[in-house]
């Protein structure tokens, strides 16, 4: 009698043990059917597609965005000087995947990288490739007028680089012939982009000359660093920039005398100033000084008449001028295009600041070197600040 009640315990026993296996069983399929068709959720709808993405920040520029998901990168570029603006989206993939459709979400212009060709229309664009040592993929340039770099000069000379005109008169034939990859735009500026559309050839966005401060400008180099696989050593240049940067705003920080600043000359009867939110305006403040228009609210050019300026600037200290002139310029040369500059105190006390793009590659290297330019500044409002240093693009006029 013992033996079977023990029997029948062991059978009770063995068919709980078989029932839990079973839930337990069927709660992990239920786990794996559900993280299943969470992945295919994603994968089946451009916002699932977007979840999968994480952003990589950015510190200073505002003119695009990453996101990043296994070796995909999302960028967005917009204008930032505007609150509303053209979004343009861009889906930068390695050439060594393979079925990646259907991981990037709709709307996005698929680039693959590395960019092995390209052509740079404007010398800010060329800047980025020369600061991250990869001239030797720029096939194509516009104007070469202020053109320094040696290693683009030999490019020229042997025809590896060619010229393809100039803004609105593009040589789409030269174009196709070099073979690019991509085609670096300034989509905000007349260039004469629309005819290039039917080129076959992605156009890239590059919105850095819209950035409102130095180091948001410098940072476009690595949005160029991903396009060319130079990511890490983009990343590694732009570090050592911002370090070198922020260092030297210590030094300007608790100055006290900040002395006010103007900028421009008189052009077909008008001046061209920029508002104080622009990139001029925030590199004097980080130089120590204050820019005649700090309380103007816009970031991009105004046109004004001399008066105007005259009402504003007639007692500003320093007067900042940047122009090609042939030969060495002076005071006198200044003078000579308009006489009526005599009357600032700027011009009286030899207060001009200046840089001749036809001696300095100003725009060429300047955009990715924003200490350079920074302690140009801080050298001629706080020379006490920086006694050993040379300028390099700025010094005060002679």
């Amino acid at each position: 009698m013992l033996v079977q009640r023990n029997s029948i315990r062991t059978s009770l026993l063995v068919v709980i043990l078989l029932a839990c296996l079973s839930v337990i069983q069927g709660c992990q399929s239920k786990s794996k059917n559900s993280s299943k068709n969470t992945i295919q959720t994603a994968l089946s709808t451009s916002s699932g597609l977007d979840s999968l993405y994480t952003p990589m920040p950015l510190s200073y520029a505002r003119g695009y965005s990453v996101r990043q998901y296994k070796n995909i990168h999302l960028v967005n570029i917009s204008d930032p000087q505007r609150k509303k603006a053209t979004i343009f989206r861009l889906a930068i993939v390695p050439r060594s995947l393979k079925d990646t459709k259907s991981l990037i979400p709709q709307g996005y212009k698929v680039i693959y990288t590395p960019v092995r060709r390209l052509i740079t229309m404007t010398s800010l664009q060329l800047s980025t490739l020369i600061k991250l040592k990869a001239t030797e993929r720029v096939v194509g340039v516009t104007s070469t007028r202020h053109l320094f770099n040696q290693k683009i000069k030999a490019q020229l000379a042997s025809g590896t680089t060619q010229h393809i005109g100039i803004e609105g008169q593009f040589d789409k034939e030269r174009i196709m012939l070099l073979q690019p990859d991509i085609i670096l735009i300034s989509p905000f500026k007349r260039g004469g982009y629309d005819s290039m559309k039917d080129i076959g050839v992605p156009l890239v966005p590059y919105l850095g000359y819209k950035e409102m401060s130095p180091l948001a400008q410098a940072e476009w180099l690595k949005f160029v660093g991903l396009l060319i696989n130079k990511e890490t050593q983009a990343d590694s240049i732009f570090k050592g920039m911002e370090q070198e940067y922020l260092s030297l705003l210590h030094l300007t920080k608790h100055v006290k005398n900040r002395p006010e600043v103007f900028s421009g000359e008189m052009r077909g009867g008008h001046w061209y100033a920029v508002g104080g939110k622009s990139f001029l305006a925030q590199l004097f403040e980080d130089a120590g000084a204050e820019y005649f228009m700090h309380d103007n609210p816009k970031s991009g050019g105004i046109l004004l008449d001399f008066e105007t300026i005259y009402s504003r600037a007639a007692h500003v200290p320093y007067w900042r001028i940047v122009n090609s002139y042939q030969g060495n310029y002076d005071y006198d040369a200044l003078l000579a295009s308009n006489a009526r500059y005599a009357d600032f105190d700027a011009y009286k006390n030899h207060g001009v600041i200046y840089c001749n793009m036809n001696k300095k590659p100003y725009y060429e290297q300047m955009p990715m070197e924003p200490c350079v330019l920074l302690k140009d500044m801080i050298k001629v409002f706080h020379p006490e600040l920086l006694p050993n240093y040379t300028p390099v693009y700025y010094s005060l006029l002679k």
